[in-house]
């Protein structure tokens, strides 16, 4: 896996989140400087802050940045009223628009920007393979992602190296899909999403902090890289490895007119679509995952080491 030889002065979006949580605390662990980019709002003192809403940012706190990762964005995981896919769209396009235009005109940019896209570009393909040549798909996500990936032009033509880490099903019980699903599951109650054969590209939180510091220190890596592991698995699949993991039965399927009925678009293109997802830059820049296989990965995550023989 790339490393840096030095410690670096690396700029956050979205550092509350998820993934830039556990960002924040693996730069701090390898010795590298966090720098928060933070709401206009309520800034602590002498910090870069930045007003997305009103086209505002103000980069003049941030010091001489080697790197920059870009993850903030309006939550998808919610009923998609025309409300909430106008901030979705805006959030992600006009906030990396803003951002990239901000680092553009510094003095001296920095070399590289990670920013955030999805493994939604690609559409709802069934089975068939993806990587990062494949063409993007249909639908409100792949639309949002082709111009969240294209809102970084100004960073590129600035001679930043661009990089649009697609990120797939990032597990932590911690949050996102992982976490939603573990009071149901724990109670037995679990069990596939429709028919269960839409393919899930997952990856653990442990990978995708490891993925990141890879992309930013490989320089050969430009333009799109997948976040996932090798093996995508159907919807069925996961149901009954996370059943083994916990040791519950997963007899329980959710039909999916009750899924659109209750989720509506968001149902049918973020929970029901199928996206089978090869991470083939990463493998190509030698990149090694900790966890390439789901059961392993769930019971690393869960805190379940033994085996555990049940009902699926």
């Amino acid at each position: 896996m790339a490393a840096f030889s030095s410690p670096q002065r690396i700029l956050i979006t979205g550092a509350s989140g998820l993934v830039g949580s556990e960002l924040v605390r693996s730069f701090g662990a390898r010795g590298h400087k966090v720098v928060q980019l933070f709401r206009a709002t309520s800034p602590p003192a002498n910090a870069p802050t930045w007003d997305p809403v009103a086209g505002k940012i103000d980069l003049s706190n941030a010091g001489r940045l080697n790197a920059v990762v870009h993850l903030a964005g309006e939550n998808i995981a919610q009923r998609w009223s025309p409300e909430v896919k106008r901030r979705a769209r805006e959030s992600r396009v006009e906030g990396t628009r803003l951002l990239c235009s901000g680092l553009a005109k510094l003095r001296e940019p920095p070399k590289v920007l990670v920013s955030a896209s999805a493994t939604g570009i690609y559409g709802d393909r069934g089975a068939e393979w993806l990587d990062e040549g494949s063409a993007s798909g249909q639908g409100f996500l792949a639309e949002v992602c082709r111009e969240w990936e294209a809102a970084t032009s100004a960073a590129a033509q600035a001679g930043i190296r661009v990089v649009h880490v697609r990120f797939g099903i990032v597990l932590s019980p911690k949050g996102g899909a992982l976490a939603k699903m573990l009071p149901a599951f724990r109670l037995g109650f679990g069990g596939r999403l429709g028919d269960g054969h839409g393919y899930w590209s997952w990856i653990a939180l442990d990978d995708v902090t490891d993925a990141i510091h890879h992309v930013l220190a490989c320089d050969s890596l430009r333009g799109a890289v997948n976040v996932v592991t090798p093996n995508p698995v159907t919807n069925a699949e996961f149901t009954k490895a996370l059943g083994r993991v916990l040791g519950r039965p997963t007899i329980f399927p959710v039909p999916r007119f009750v899924i659109e009925a209750v989720f509506g678009e968001m149902g049918r293109e973020a929970m029901l679509a199928s996206f089978r997802v090869k991470p083939t830059r990463l493998l190509e820049t030698g990149f090694k995952f900790r966890f390439a296989e789901l059961e392993p990965a769930l019971r690393h995550l869960l805190g379940k080491t033994g085996r555990i023989n049940a009902p699926v």
